[in-house]
């Protein structure tokens, strides 16, 4: 406000020092032309006649002198001096020069300031003087009306202005001390938005959004800690009530190869923990040109000896820009499923759709009802028996397919299959492809 309302009183003081100016200045022209008028109707009585009548005439008010080489008065308006020069001869030169010279107006038998005008005609000199009284009086007062109003007017922006940011910025203390009290036990209460449609209404919104997001992240931070806690703990009580009958009994090499098989899942589980972390944290992967078809005929011949048969259907190359790391987990991770819950057989295709590229993995299973098919690809979501531990599945299968997927500017959803069911990926073609 103080750099504001300090920016206002230089602009008002500048502005004020080109007004007295611009008015001074004005003035002075008019009192000039007026002189100069007088001086062209004099010398035109001269070239007519000679010599001007006594007395000259001129307009009222003014006073002129008509002096010969010697700055003698040969001749001189009715109000004027005849015996006594109104300029000195200093001043008589400097107003032959060309300046306008100032001279008291008790010269000229005035009772206000005179501003002389003097030209040389042949022989003569024609003085005119012009009383600049009022229009001095003029610019003095607006000096003074401008140097008394502008402090009060200075003084009246900073009150306005001390009003109008103290209201604008009301809400922002709000805001503030509404954020002051938002803590990790309150994550519930919410910024106050003022009623105003402005900036700090929209900020305000905008602001409870990311406290929404953040309160969201931290409760699925906390489900997925808990659910970790509880999927760990199932393999570690495993392997320490194995490790307790193995030093009752002594057979250490049967506990030993049970206790390998529950290494290894919690092996599994920890490397899906730390993979959803990073595709979670939306750390970039370096992206460079994929051909889709060699990507699915290559995951496709991995499971050539699988337990139910594969079949792999393409369109021809498809490229598209991503991590071929990561796309090759997705397809890894939906074709454990599907071999996983298949009866006869699993078909992996790959089709063009538009600007997308579909990849598509059925199974013949048992399906899963509409309503859980988003649900499923939420960390450790399990629906039965039949989709649970069987075969040592992690539960955070589908969860890290929707991540990677999503990294990559793509999406993923489960369909029938009659019967089964069809996990689709949809993902954006190369601008390269043909």
């Amino acid at each position: 406000m103080l750099i504001g309302t300090g920016g206002i009183a230089v602009g008002l003081a500048i502005g004020s020092v080109a007004i007295v100016a611009a008015m001074s200045y004005a003035l002075q022209r008019t009192a000039d032309r007026s002189a100069d008028s007088t001086v062209a109707a004099i010398q035109e009585l001269i070239r007519q006649d000679g010599q001007p009548p006594q007395p000259m005439p001129i307009p009222a008010g003014q006073v002129a002198q008509l002096l010969d080489s010697q700055g003698r008065v040969t001749a001189g308006s009715a109000n004027a001096d005849l015996l006594v020069p109104i300029l000195h001869s200093d001043e008589l030169d400097e107003a032959l020069a060309g300046a306008r010279v100032e001279v008291p107006g008790d010269r000229a038998l005035q009772n206000e300031p005179m501003r002389v005008t003097a030209v040389r005609t042949d022989s003569q000199v024609i003085v005119v003087a012009v009383p600049v009284g009022t229009f001095n009086q003029s610019v003095s007062l607006l000096r003074t009306v401008l140097f008394i109003f502008q402090p009060l007017l200075v003084l009246v922006l900073m009150v306005v202005a001390w009003r109008v940011i103290g209201a604008s910025l009301r809400p922002v203390e709000s805001l503030r001390s509404g954020a002051e009290r938002i803590t990790g036990a309150h994550t519930e209460e919410r910024l106050p938005v003022p009623a105003a449609h402005d900036e700090i209404h929209r900020l305000a919104i905008t602001l409870n959004d990311m406290i929404d997001r953040l309160a969201r992240a931290r409760a699925r931070q906390r489900a997925f800690v808990a659910d970790a806690a509880h999927e760990l703990r199932s393999p570690l009580a495993s392997i320490r009530v194995q490790l307790e009958v193995a030093q009752r009994l002594g057979d250490w090499k049967t506990v030993g190869d049970d206790v390998l098989i529950d290494v290894d899942r919690l092996s599994r589980l920890v490397d899906d923990l730390l993979l959803l972390a990073r595709a979670e944290s939306g750390a970039a992967a370096p992206r460079i040109e994929v051909d889709l078809d060699d990507l699915v005929k290559d995951v496709g011949a991995r499971y050539a000896t699988a337990r139910v048969p594969v079949e792999v259907t393409s369109d021809g190359p498809l490229l598209t820009a991503g991590d071929p790391d990561g796309l090759v987990r997705v397809l890894v991770n939906l074709m454990d499923n599907a071999v996983r819950h298949a009866r006869t057989r699993v078909r992996l295709g790959l089709a063009r759709e538009g600007a997308h590229a579909l990849i598509t993995v059925a199974d013949d299973g048992r399906g899963i009802p509409a309503v859980y098919r988003r649900r499923v690809f939420d960390r450790f979501t399990r629906l039965d028996e039949a989709r649970a531990r069987d075969a040592g599945g992690t539960g955070l299968g589908l969860a890290i397919v929707r991540e990677l997927v999503r990294r990559h500017d793509g999406t993923v959803r489960l369909e029938d299959a009659v019967p089964g069911v069809r996990a689709e990926v949809r993902l954006p073609v190369s601008p390269n492809q043909p």
